[in-house]
């Protein structure tokens, strides 16, 4: 015991709390420097200013760590909980809450069967929301005027998928440049994937018809921010059909699920964006000569065909004259049945009145005769009414048809030309040297003979048999064929 009744060693050097601590740092930062600290990451929380804070930890202990905003955006992944790593650092001490802490420099995964675990769990999350579903995936549009492409503006990517497009198609791109790894290269996919969506269509720059996102081939490592949550949610919300060509063809990440078309490299998705111009202009040129081809030989079918009917026409003449020589029997034979008909009603009548007393005979013979009068008087007039009322039809329908005549195009200055035998001549080629030919005026007809023996004309078809030669009157239709 001290004089002054309290316990303790005189002769122990008297320490601040400051002094401890900055004692505690020097040991600790002396003793270990640089360390490799596998953990799992637990409690990880991205600062304002930038900086990462997380813990690592195992079964039976917890080291608190952190990574300063300059080495976070070199680390090639995000850290998330529940993912077991590898950081390398150097420990250190943090005096106002008298812990110790690891300063990260560099963190990898424990493995890529860590990384691989997340991505599986990720993408049993997105499945389940259907964000995979084929039936939601929309068609591509055959020949986009507009492509969005957002990757990196100084790689390889972008040259690739503008040399492909030149030289199948070309087309306007708009290029979105954006990270492809590293921090923030996630958040600025995914913005740029909804900025080209949300682009109007009277906006000056012109909304795609087509977007693809792609990035080089890499590591697992390298490909993380196509994984992240936030890029597979962006690609899935698109309205414009969407191309991910991510990495090389073994490579598969989580934008490839939601995309609506995978390519298995940039240059691949080029070719899948555009058709071959080339190719398209044959197809055209093909398709217009089977359309040549198709048109005339439907139209030499109708022409064959109308040839044909047209042999079998009467002409208006013919028709009209038949037609009025029916009017005029069936005229003739109304006014013999009127007649007929008044004659027995008369002899009938004249019977009777015999029979009658001469006074009443008198008077029914003054009444009957003015009866049988009176109907006959309406019976003709209604036999004159339809008599007439049937020529009025039956010249119109001949004025109709002589209107429709060839005859009368004959008289607006054209010409038939026809051979002796009466086989009309239908073109030039049809006409042989030497052939005798009848040229058929609307007002006679003029002989004349072929003396133009130019090359590859047909010989003269097979004549008709020769029919009796007949003067035209006005009364005559002829024939045009």
């Amino acid at each position: 015991m001290n004089e002054d009744g309290t316990g303790g060693t005189p002769n122990l050097p008297e320490y601040s709390v400051s002094e401890i601590a900055a004692a505690v740092k020097r040991t600790v930062e002396d003793n270990f420097g640089y360390v490799r600290i596998r953990g799992e990451v637990s409690g990880f929380m991205a600062a304002r200013s930038g900086h990462l804070y997380f813990s690592l930890k195992d079964e039976r202990a917890v080291i608190e760590s952190v990574v300063w905003r300059g080495t976070a955006g070199k680390l090639r992944f995000r850290p998330e909980d529940g993912l077991e790593v590898i950081c390398t650092g150097k420990l250190s001490t943090y005096a106002p809450r008298s812990r110790y802490q690891l300063v990260v420099d560099a963190m990898e995964p424990a493995g890529v069967g860590a990384l691989m675990a997340l991505l599986e769990e990720r993408r049993k999350k997105l499945s389940a929301e259907g964000l995979f579903a084929e039936e939601r995936k929309q068609s591509l549009p055959y020949l986009p005027q507009v492509i969005g492409v957002v990757t990196s503006p100084t790689g390889a990517v972008i040259r690739d998928i503008l040399h492909r497009l030149r030289d199948r198609f070309p087309s306007r791109v708009l290029l979105w440049p954006v990270l492809v790894q590293g921090k923030g290269a996630a958040e600025q996919v995914a913005a740029a994937i909804r900025g080209f969506n949300a682009l109007e269509e009277s906006s000056p720059v012109p909304r795609p018809d087509l977007l693809i996102v792609a990035r080089g081939g890499g590591s697992i490592e390298d490909l993380w921010a196509f994984n992240e949550e936030v890029v597979a949610r962006a690609a899935a919300e698109s309205k414009i059909p969407l191309i991910s060509a991510v990495g090389h063809e073994t490579d598969t990440t989580l934008i490839d699920f939601v995309s609506d078309r995978r390519a298995p490299t940039p240059t691949a998705a080029a070719e899948i964006a555009v058709p071959v111009r080339a190719e398209l202009v044959a197809n055209n040129l093909d398709l217009e000569r089977r359309l040549g081809l198709a048109a005339r030989r439907l139209l030499a079918e109708w022409r064959r065909d109308l040839d044909g009917l047209s042999r079998g026409l009467r002409g208006p003449r013919e028709l009209l004259a038949l037609a009025r020589q029916r009017l005029d029997e069936a005229a003739e034979r109304l006014r013999r049945a009127l007649l007929t008909f008044g004659a027995e009603k008369r002899n009938g009548l004249t019977a009777i009145t015999a029979r009658l007393r001469p006074r009443l005979v008198s008077e029914t013979i003054k009444t009957g005769g003015r009866t049988l009068q009176g109907l006959d008087g309406r019976l003709l007039r209604a036999a004159q009414g339809s008599i007439t009322e049937n020529r009025l039809r039956l010249n119109g329908q001949g004025k109709l048809l002589e209107s429709l005549s060839f005859q009368r195009v004959l008289e607006r200055g054209y010409a038939m030309v026809r051979y002796r035998d009466g086989v009309v001549v239908m073109a030039a080629a049809q006409a042989a040297p030497g052939s005798p030919l009848a040229i058929h005026f609307h007002d006679g007809e003029v002989a004349a003979t072929v003396d133009d023996d130019g090359p590859g004309r047909p010989t003269k078809p097979k004549s008709a048999p020769r029919k009796a030669k007949r003067k035209s009157g006005p009364g005559d239709q002829g024939s045009l064929f």
